[in-house]
């Protein structure tokens, strides 16, 4: 017979610790909880706000509402494009509701906000809506993640082919805050390694509700290509004012180094006519992305963007995550989420690498955190 303890057969108790239902409490406050942190009603929240809730909700749904047991919810903060507000909505949600995972937060200078409270506190954050590539380098971190793009694929993707097209002189009409400046640096990079040359910039605040006089300064610079390094509400405002203006009709053009389907929706075909982009994600591309999209559709009578389309697809890599491993600890789970391949709508052949940047391989063995899809 077997030596008890506490009358239970030894041999017994070493193999009850080794069942499935022992993983199961090892979830946190025994529920899986989300933060949407976005931009509910301002300049971010067409491509951002309730659409990334409502991916991000879908993504739950479709996974079955539950991981290891548990119940899996998500809440919602809206930071107003503020630095200080998201970092105390951060703060918050790690320290008192117990919130696992952030995700979205639109703005560059909001996201690096919201990376130090994660860092902080050790909690995870994955970043779809903020560019900068200094997520994943000077500020590099175990618990960031960048999931949908960063300012060197978009310099790459939109740069690289311009110039060799012909458009090897540039302006740059720059957002005047970290993603703007990244964005700017990123693609002047790729003009100059590729013969180009970079005439100038202006820097425009964001937000700023006229923009006459730095697209007047573009625009008198004969450059061959106006670099909008800017991202709502900026970008567009600044293709339309130089539609306006004739940019196009004296032999300019325009390359949106950040442009959303929702941007072109607002801008229409006359505007937008001529313009240039490269994006992560299009609802329309093939049948994976349609399948997709369409569901999407039916809850908000609108197409995602590519930040949206981003958020289902990192949260549902991510509650695998906790199923395989067992446990919602945020190393065991980023580790998890970078030793599995990502191959779903959003992402062909994608993986997240050391750094915590999600790429997809291109045809020539080459990462990129764009799809490649250009208009």
């Amino acid at each position: 017979m077997y030596p008890t303890r506490f009358g239970l057969p030894v041999a017994a108790a070493l193999v009850t610790a080794l069942l499935p239902g022992a993983a199961m409490a090892q979830v946190s406050d025994d529920v899986v909880k989300i933060g949407v942190l976005t931009d509910m009603n301002g300049p971010a929240s067409a491509p951002t706000g309730q659409g990334s809730v409502t991916a991000a909700q879908m993504a739950i749904d479709d996974f079955g509402g539950t991981v290891l047991g548990k119940p899996i919810r998500v809440v919602i903060g809206d930071h107003q494009l503020k630095a200080d507000i998201g970092a105390s909505l951060a703060r918050r949600w790690y320290d008192v509701e117990q919130v696992d995972l952030i995700v979205d937060v639109p703005v560059s200078a909001v996201g690096l906000a919201v990376q130090n409270v994660a860092n902080e506190k050790k909690r995870l954050f994955i970043t779809h809506s903020t560019g900068t590539a200094d997520f994943h380098g000077k500020f590099c971190s175990p618990y960031a993640i960048q999931w949908v793009f960063d300012t060197r694929a978009l310099a790459v993707g939109t740069a690289d082919a311009v110039v060799k097209r012909g458009g090897d002189s540039w302006f740059f009409i720059t957002d005047d805050y970290a993603f703007g400046h990244s964005l700017e640096r990123d693609a002047s990079a790729v003009v100059t390694a590729n013969g180009g040359k970079v005439l100038g910039s202006v820097r425009p605040p964001l937000a700023t509700p006229d923009l006459s006089s730095f697209v007047l300064q573009a625009q008198a610079s004969k450059a061959k290509i106006i670099g909008i390094a800017a991202g709502p509400p900026n970008n567009m405002n600044e293709i339309k004012t130089g539609s306006e203006f004739g940019v196009f009709k004296g032999g300019q053009q325009m390359a949106a180094l950040l442009a959303l389907i929702t941007d072109i929706h607002g801008l229409g075909l006359q505007a937008a006519q001529g313009l240039l982009l490269t994006t992560s994600f299009y609802w329309d591309m093939d049948d994976k992305t349609r399948e997709w999209s369409k569901r999407y559709f039916a809850k908000l009578n609108k197409m995602p963007s590519m930040w949206q389309a981003g958020v289902y697809s990192s949260v549902m890599h991510y509650l695998n995550a906790i199923k395989e491993t067992g446990t919602d600890d945020p190393l065991k789970v980023a580790a998890k989420m970078r030793e599995k391949p990502i191959e779903d709508f959003f992402a062909r052949n994608g993986k997240l690498r050391e750094d915590n940047l999600m790429v997809r391989a291109g045809p020539a063995n080459s990462d990129s955190s764009l799809s490649g899809f250009s208009a």
